[in-house]
């Protein structure tokens, strides 16, 4: 089973003289205990070194208190800020299957295998504090590293076997970040300097490195359309890729945010259709479909539970009768397990990996048609008027419907709203303000009939326990309260989605693309 923490660290380069300074000196430290090991470490990547590219990590070290299986991934901008997953030694070098697919968004299936091996003489030096707690370790490092057989290329297959230097690293264990900054000062007043190289495997194979591929564009100038369709685009496909591992360990909202990603890209393949070659990115739409799908099932579990769980707890104690918490608990939990584990097995199909390449190429090499071409000012407004006049005809058809359909009409507008928030946040880069503020109040139209649709769901899962619990034998009370609350908060969404849509259909929202 593998675990997971956030690893917040500094890496110096240290001249072969320098001395460790006093570390006393550091804020709230009484004491330093030091403690010498000797470390091996074998890194695991593709043949290409896609992993290093991403800035991630994969090891298999052995020595130290902390041997096993490592798996870091930047988690922060400046790289100071990792999350590192850890699993068991064991007795084989093949990786293990629960960080395989947390690479996988990366590696795409092709074969893991040694890159290099770094042998190192580790001198910790662990700051305590008066109460015994570790609040950080400074570790003295001289390094010896070898570069794997599987990607010495031409030349470099002659070159010498190792590489030798030092560095500190310092690691914040149960401290504040003020000790990390404090430390960082007090060793580079030493002679240490920041690393050149954010890891010590990205040194050892920085010879071997294959030249980075060309940063992708649009291909147009920087007024085309397409040019500003294309930076959305580029956005989600890495926001999506970026949330496949966090999916996958059940992080808190990735799943959420990884279906915005997929909703934004079909939404945008959808509204600019006319920029792009549908013969490439239909069949993409719908494998985007498919994924938002399975996804939305698990955030909708998730949404559910903690609404309901929400509701319960809020309720007087008299008010609830019977095991009401622990039949929502038990039924949704189940719900939300069983959603997730179908998402993350999405995730593992080679399905998914070839959308992921196809993701990656609609990016490199977008399939534009001669309107992608225009000025942005003049074909991209028409594209968000479109869509608002979407979401004007699902106003009114709803309301000329009633009864239960009417819960089914005001979700097309929900889903019409969405839409159009998400047509003018694309192209906000290029129309600012005005396009931030047709978005925002489109949004609260989403969000007023978000809590609408919420409502119904919710109603209908009500229903469906409180029967399961009358024919267990238990009282029905609280499950009809619940109900007749999920009703009323249904009918308070329709009003302020009334009020919303009255502000969102302005005409002073729509100059800009009018």
């Amino acid at each position: 089973m593998a675990s997971s923490q956030v690893e917040h660290e500094i890496k110096l380069d240290v001249p072969a003289g320098a001395e460790v300074p006093d570390l006393r000196s550091l804020p709230g430290v009484a004491e330093v205990r030091p403690e010498t090991v000797e470390l091996e470490a074998q890194y695991m990547d593709t043949a290409d070194l896609s992993l290093l590219r991403a800035r991630t990590t994969l090891r298999r070290r052995t020595g130290g208190p902390d041997e096993g299986w490592h798996l870091k991934r930047p988690v922060s901008a400046d790289g100071t800020r990792r999350t590192e997953l850890h699993a068991p030694l064991g007795s084989s070098t093949t990786v293990p299957a629960a960080l395989r697919r947390q690479v996988q968004v990366v590696v795409r299936g092709r074969p893991i295998v040694p890159v290099a091996t770094l042998s190192t003489t580790r001198t910790y030096h662990r700051l305590v504090a008066d109460d015994g707690r570790v609040l950080a370790e400074v570790c003295d490092d001289v390094v010896r590293g070898r570069v794997g057989d599987a990607v010495r290329r031409g030349d470099d297959a002659a070159a010498p076997d190792d590489d030798a230097w030092r560095e500190w690293e310092v690691e914040l264990v149960d401290g504040e970040p003020d000790l990390l900054d404090a430390a960082g000062e007090l060793l580079t007043r030493a002679g240490a300097e920041p690393a050149g190289r954010a890891s010590k495997v990205g040194r050892v194979l920085s010879g071997v490195l294959p030249d980075a591929p060309p940063e992708p564009s649009s291909g147009l100038g920087r007024k085309r359309a397409g040019t500003v369709v294309w930076e959305h685009l580029a956005a989600q496909v890495a926001a999506l890729q970026a949330n496949d591992p966090l999916v996958r360990t059940d992080e808190p909202d990735a799943v959420h945010d990884m279906r915005v990603a997929t909703r934004r890209l079909r939404s945008a393949l959808r509204t600019f259709r006319p920029l792009v070659d549908r013969d490439v990115t239909d069949p993409l739409r719908d494998e985007l479909k498919r994924l938002g799908q399975v996804l939305g099932e698990a955030r909708d579990a998730e949404v559910l539970r903690g609404r309901l769980r929400s509701t319960v707890d809020d309720l007087d104690a008299e008010l609830v009768v019977g095991p009401v918490a622990a039949r929502v608990g038990e039924e949704l939990d189940g719900a939300y397990r069983t959603a997730h584990r179908a998402a993350v097995r999405v995730l593992d199909a080679k399905r998914y990996l070839r959308l992921l390449d196809d993701l990656d190429r609609l990016v490199a090499d977008p399939p534009w048609t001669g309107r992608a071409r225009d000025r942005a000012d003049d074909v991209l407004p028409r594209r968000v008027r479109s869509a608002h006049r979407d979401v004007v005809r699902a106003v009114d058809r709803a309301a000329s419907t009633a009864g239960g359909s009417r819960d089914v009409a005001l979700h097309e507008v929900r889903k019409a709203a969405k839409r159009a928030r998400y047509a003018a946040e694309a192209v906000a880069t290029r129309f600012g303000e005005p396009a931030e503020r047709y978005a925002a109040a489109m949004e609260a139209v989403q969000d007023a009939l978000g809590e609408h649709q919420d409502a119904v769901v919710a109603r209908r899962v009500l229903r469906d326990l409180g029967m399961r619990a009358h024919l267990a034998g238990e009282n029905g009370f609280t499950w009809g309260l619940l109900h007749g609350l999920e009703q009323a908060r249904a009918d308070a969404a329709e009003s302020a989605f009334a009020e919303a849509w009255a502000v969102a259909s302005r005409k002073k929202l729509r100059r800009w693309f009018d």
